[in-house]
């Protein structure tokens, strides 16, 4: 039986693998053209653009909020005064199965299904990712304390300190001295949005609502550094807010007080004859 014997063409085989190497070779010089060429349009006729939209990221100019004016009766006696009050809060980022997160949190300190409720809504209705959502207001020192000790079992959690107004005298100068209440859309449209920036309350009644402007004082500016979870860097700059003037009534809250005492559950009124005043 005859073997039948394969003639091989070297030189056509050496030519049809130079010319593969030829083209590859180019596609790839191609590439290697059209990535640089990518590169040089980023690196330099696009950096002012990237370079400050990673900025806008990473530095973030942050209201400060004015501390609000106090309210004095004619003798010096405090009717109206900012106390601190502590907020625990939630960075969503942060805590992983935030269910799980409200469930534990309720075991340490009281959590009623309000406060999960309005979380859930401010939750959802948060404008930037990584920022601090409220869980619970006006905590107590104690309370403080549990959730500091179980703060290993808690990521994303925080305390932060905030100033809110109290009336030492309660409901006996309240239709005087008037209180504060959550800004509405309609006041929204009247107020400075500047100065407010950052304000969630002002005056709704008596002496609070009609020297709002003098109350209010002057709000300030931070420019800030954070990294990509949000988390405060470093303060790259400051412009201190400018406190609320005080004001000084000529109220006597031991004579109104007096008034109330001798009235009790009666409806009526006081009426000085001759204050001499």
């Amino acid at each position: 039986m005859t073997e039948k014997i394969t003639l091989q063409d070297h030189q056509l085989e050496r030519q049809i693998v130079l010319s593969r190497l030829i083209i590859g070779g180019l596609l790839a010089f191609v590439l290697l053209l059209l990535l640089f060429a990518r590169l040089f349009f980023l690196q330099i006729n696009q950096y002012n653009y990237y370079s400050t939209k990673s900025d806008s990221y990473r530095i973030h100019v942050q209201s400060v909020v004015p501390t609000r004016g106090l309210i004095y009766d004619r003798n010096g006696v405090l009717l109206a005064e900012n106390i601190p009050s502590f907020t625990l809060s939630l960075v969503r980022e942060h805590a992983g199965d935030i269910d799980r997160s409200l469930e534990i949190i309720g075991s340490l300190i009281t959590l009623t299904e309000d406060d999960i409720e309005k979380f859930y809504t401010r939750l959802k209705s948060r404008s930037v990712p990584f920022a601090a959502v409220p869980v619970r207001y006006n905590l107590s020192e104690e309370e403080i304390a549990t959730l500091s000790v179980n703060q290993f079992q808690l990521p994303g959690i925080s305390v932060e300190a905030e100033l809110v107004r109290h009336y030492p005298h309660g409901e006996v100068f309240a239709h005087t001295v008037g209180y504060l209440g959550s800004i509405t859309e309609e006041e929204i449209r009247t107020l400075d949005p500047v100065n407010y920036r950052g304000t969630h309350q002002v005056g709704k009644m008596g002496i609070e609502r009609f020297y709002e402007d003098i109350l209010h004082g002057r709000v300030g500016y931070e420019t800030v550094e954070k990294n990509a979870h949000m988390q405060l860097m470093k303060v790259l700059d400051r412009t201190d807010p400018v406190p609320g003037q005080d004001i000084v009534l000529h109220l006597d809250s031991k004579l109104q007080q007096a008034a109330v005492d001798a009235l009790g559950d009666y409806r009526g009124a006081v009426v000085a004859i001759d204050p001499q005043s």
